[in-house]
């Protein structure tokens, strides 16, 4: 039991009011006299706006590589939401790359001191994670495989081992807890101090009491160019700014019709009186009861994530050094579990409560990298409560990214072109997908979880034909999108905020215990021989794919060639009736997005057939990513001055594709084309028609084109046509075996034929050479990133994509670490089941330890282990997928 009531603890322990310091510890940040007016350079290399963590270490880093520099804060430094962060540091998380940003982070911080003279509070206590059931076990023996293959020391534990690091847990109140020694914790004001001082030294300016009072932007042909800030106290020349301000980055850019999906809640912990033994341990996140322990000398400070938190509107400018009243009623879902996990933790009062406002994004993650609308200004802000753990090394790669162009890690999970413009201006959609996110933050990670937020936010052409053949629905870049198939209806409901807010829950659960059946991480999705039923029609009969959310370009105008020589790695200059498999490459050789690209001729104007004067090109590529393979064109069509327009067809065309061996004799029998090997060829395209069943005939744009490795077409259709043409395929093809087939299939068949997907095994660092695709770079001609890709044809590659197929039928999910003779080699980039192969078959790229060159020989000579759950199955190493290795499907050649 508490020692003391809610009310008795807030009687006995006065709430500071929300203009005064959390303790004397930042009494100095009271200002005790008028400051004089600051003195404001006329230039800089960089603007940084906002001093809590992110601007800090923005400023750290830039200075640390030669630019200079100037960070202005409107207060004190760490005065908005910094200041009372908890500070807490953990690298294991569900993702590789959140692991080496956290790892950067903690490494910067063991050597601060040595690099600055000034002590950043870092204080190396380790951290514990509590699991209560075994799914949460299994779910920290995954993160256990993924820190071995990154080289962070961890460790499985039972309770009672548990215990001897933390002895005030009851051992009982758990079944096992995941160690990570090397984490810990930093206090916000010194850390803040210490890369200041730093910054300082190497020749940066950080100014106090200096707001921004507006941005100085000119329209130019390529669009609003940054061309300064301005100040109080006078304007700056720049012409990169990076906007660091928290919970304020959308107030500085919204009058310029840009938008930031960002939102500002109320986030809180508590402080305890002082607890006997507690000094230098480590700290504990028990995700299933929802709390933190963070370790503060001799006292412990708790929190978590609460299923409703306040939401704000926005946080007043003037709010520095400020907290909120705590709402007991919200907070109170953190106290139960913490006195269960440690009984004595109840015997103790609270010192003080801390409640401030902490910037939140739809999936929990920073926002960072160029704006879309303002050329010269980045953001790096949103930080969702983990700016003093993510600060570091995020703010290394938003200086990589002024500095070299690109960030050296592939950030688009961080890249605030993960979200669309119409995403970023829908205020609602932005409130329930933070409040999802926030509420889920303590949530296992499946692989094939789906939000209930933010859903049916937009729709394609085939949306209510999906729902009419019972799809269950994913969601991706705010597109509803098929799965796969099943004989019920199990629709999307609307978000109800789980209850919270005064909403009711939803009674029909029809959704969700569909997606119950996909959270697993020791057996096979409930759903495994459905989805393999769809698999192997596509392999055995045909299958349909609705594809209508892929990203849709056409790319036209006078310099159309030569944007297309530089942008593209492979030839694009052929016939119009050919399609290009080709990358997008940046100028490190890594591979920024794959698309298909066909040569046009001008036509009748309509949206599959476009009128133009100069070359056209219509330009395919994933819809996951669909914004950012936009905003990566446009951006070095605008840099290199190419008179060319570029405009997103997306919405405005449906895309239906057929793929199997029955694929071609269903097709021929509607449509107004040869599709023999001789009239349109693999990676080919024709204008056609399709007469429907009503009779009418209906003009679409063919592709011969696979994703699957099969014979088969893809049907680009004017979005008012789409469901005329799939109603009538669907019925040409059933006496053949034709089959809806959703994109856990699709995704299936695609990575057992090796097949690429970008994000997942082909990244912005990854090169085509590394990835198998040195095919798509031409060795004639000029094309961004060209110089880096002949390097590594005349030195060679240092690591190398291979295809792993494993000896035991075991589920596999992606960041499981791949052994070659005893030794971590790599890690799972991608996994899936192979149906047709029978085997669980995985994508990873292997390097050498000693980060030497490697080859073919040193792949096909080891002995292959893959880490599951912290045990390892022998595994197959293959170069290339070995199913059907000779390419014979996609010719139709099913009989050899």
């Amino acid at each position: 039991m508490w020692r003391f009531s809610r009310r008795s603890i807030i009687q006995e322990k006065p709430f500071l009011s929300t203009t005064a310091s959390i303790s004397s510890r930042y009494n100095s940040f009271e200002a005790k006299s008028v400051p004089p007016p600051p003195h404001i350079p006329s230039t800089a290399d960089v603007v940084i706006i906002g001093g809590g963590s992110a601007g800090c270490h923005t400023l750290y880093h830039l200075a640390k590589r030669g630019v200079k520099a100037v960070l202005l804060e409107r207060a004190k430094l760490t005065a908005g939401t910094t200041w009372h962060t908890a500070g807490l540091v953990w690298r294991l998380r569900p993702n590789d790359i959140d692991i080496q940003l956290l790892n950067n982070s903690r490494n910067m911080l063991k050597r601060l001191q040595q690099d600055t003279g000034h002590d950043p509070g870092w204080i190396q206590n380790g951290g514990i994670f509590i699991a209560h059931t075994k799914k949460r076990l299994d779910e920290y023996k995954r993160l256990a495989t993924i820190g071995n293959a990154l080289d962070i020391e961890n460790h499985i534990l039972g309770p009672e081992e548990t215990q001897k690091l933390f002895p005030l847990l009851d051992p009982k109140a758990f079944i096992g807890a995941l160690y990570s020694p090397g984490d810990g914790v930093v206090d916000p004001a010194m850390l803040c101090t210490a890369l200041t001082r730093g910054a300082v030294k190497n020749g940066a300016t950080f100014i106090e009491n200096c707001s921004v009072t507006d941005l100085l932007i000119e329209d130019t042909s390529k669009g609003k160019q940054l061309v300064g800030v301005a100040t109080p106290y006078g304007n700056i020349k720049t012409k990169i700014v990076v906007n660091a301000t928290g919970v304020w980055g959308r107030d500085l850019i919204k009058k310029y019709d840009s938008h930031l999906p960002l939102i500002p809640m109320k986030h809180s912990y508590i402080v305890s009186e002082s607890i006997p033994g507690v000094r230098g341990l480590p700290n504990i996140r028990d995700h299933d009861y929802s709390t933190y322990f963070r370790i503060q000398g001799d006292a412990i400070c708790m929190g978590g994530y609460e299923p409703n938190p306040v939401l704000l509107e926005n946080v007043a400018h003037d709010f520095h050094f400020s907290l909120y009243d705590l709402d007991w009623s919200v907070f109170d879902v953190h106290l139960n579990g913490s006195i269960k996990l440690c009984p004595s933790y109840g015997n103790y009062g609270v010192k003080s409560t801390i409640c401030g406002p902490e910037s939140f994004t739809p999936d929990h993650k920073p926002l960072m990298g160029p704006d879309i609308q303002i050329q010269g200004l980045y953001h790096n802000c949103g930080f969702n409560s983990a700016g003093m753990m993510f600060g570091g090394g995020c703010g290394e790669q938003i200086a990589l990214w002024l500095i070299n162009g690109k960030p050296d890690l592939p950030m688009f999970n961080f890249d605030l072109r993960r979200f669309t413009d119409k995403q970023n201006r829908d205020r609602n959609w932005i409130s329930e997908k933070s409040h999802e996110s926030y509420a889920k933050n303590y949530s296992m990670v499946f692989k094939f979880d789906q939000p209930l937020a933010g859903r049916n936010f937009q729709k394609d052409p085939l949306h209510e034909d999906m729902l009419a053949q019972n799809a269950f629905m994913e969601e991706k870049q705010g597109f509803e999108r098929p799965g796969f198939f099943m004989k019920h209806k199990a629709e999307v409901p609307t978000y109800d905020w789980y209850g919270n807010y005064n909403h009711e829950r939803n009674t029909n659960k029809a959704y969700e215990k569909v997606l119950e059946g996909d959270l697993k991480y020791a057996g096979f999705s409930e759903h495994h021989k459905l989805i393999g039923k769809e698999a192997e029609a596509c392999r055995n009969a045909a299958a349909i794919f609705n594809m209508s959310y892929f990203c849709k370009l056409i790319m036209e105008g006078p310099d159309a060639q030569k944007a297309s020589d530089w942008i593209f790695s492979a030839n694009t200059n052929r016939g119009p009736n050919k399609t290009v498999y080709t990358c997008v490459l940046n100028k490190n050789g890594g591979v920024e997005a794959d698309v298909t690209v066909s040569c046009l001729r001008s036509g009748t104007g309509a949206v599959y057939d476009p009128k133009f004067s100069g070359h056209g090109y219509y330009i395919v590529a994933g819809g996951a990513s669909a914004y950012y393979t936009y905003t990566t064109l446009l951006t070095e069509i605008r840099d290199k001055g190419f008179n060319v327009t570029l405009r997103d067809v997306t919405t405005d065309l449906g895309v239906i594709s057929i793929q199997g061996p029955h694929s071609r004799d269903i097709l021929q029998r509607i449509i107004d084309a040869d599709l023999s090997n001789e009239s349109i060829p693999p990676n080919g395209t024709q204008l056609s028609s399709i007469k429907c069943q009503s009779g009418r005939k209906i003009d679409l744009r063919l592709l011969r084109v696979s994703f699957v490795g099969e014979l088969g077409y893809e049907l680009h259709i004017p979005k008012e046509d789409c469901s005329a043409v799939y109603q009538t395929l669907l019925a040409t093809g059933n006496e053949d075996g034709l089959r809806n087939a959703g994109y856990r299939a699709l995704y299936s068949l695609s990575s057992e034929k090796g097949y690429h997907l970008w994000s997942f095994d082909l990244r912005p660092d990854d090169t085509p050479l590394e990835a198998g695709l040195a095919f798509t770079c031409r060795k004639n001609g000029n094309y961004k990133g060209k110089k880096a890709i002949d390097k590594q044809r005349r030195d060679g590659i240092r690591k190398r994509l291979v295809y792993l197929t494993l000896k035991e039928e075991v589920p596999i999910w992606g960041l499981e670490g791949v052994y070659r003779n005893g030794e971590a080699v790599g890690f799972l980039r991608r996994a899936e089941y192979a149906y047709a192969l029978q085997k669980s078959f995985g994508q990873a790229y292997i390097s050498k330890q000693d980060g030497d060159f490697i080859n073919e020989d040193y792949i096909k000579n080891g002995s292959y282990e893959i880490d599951i759950l912290g045990k390892r199955y022998k595994a197959d190493c293959h170069l290339r997928s070995p199913f059907d290795p000779k390419n014979k499907r996609v010719l139709g050649k099913y009989n050899l």
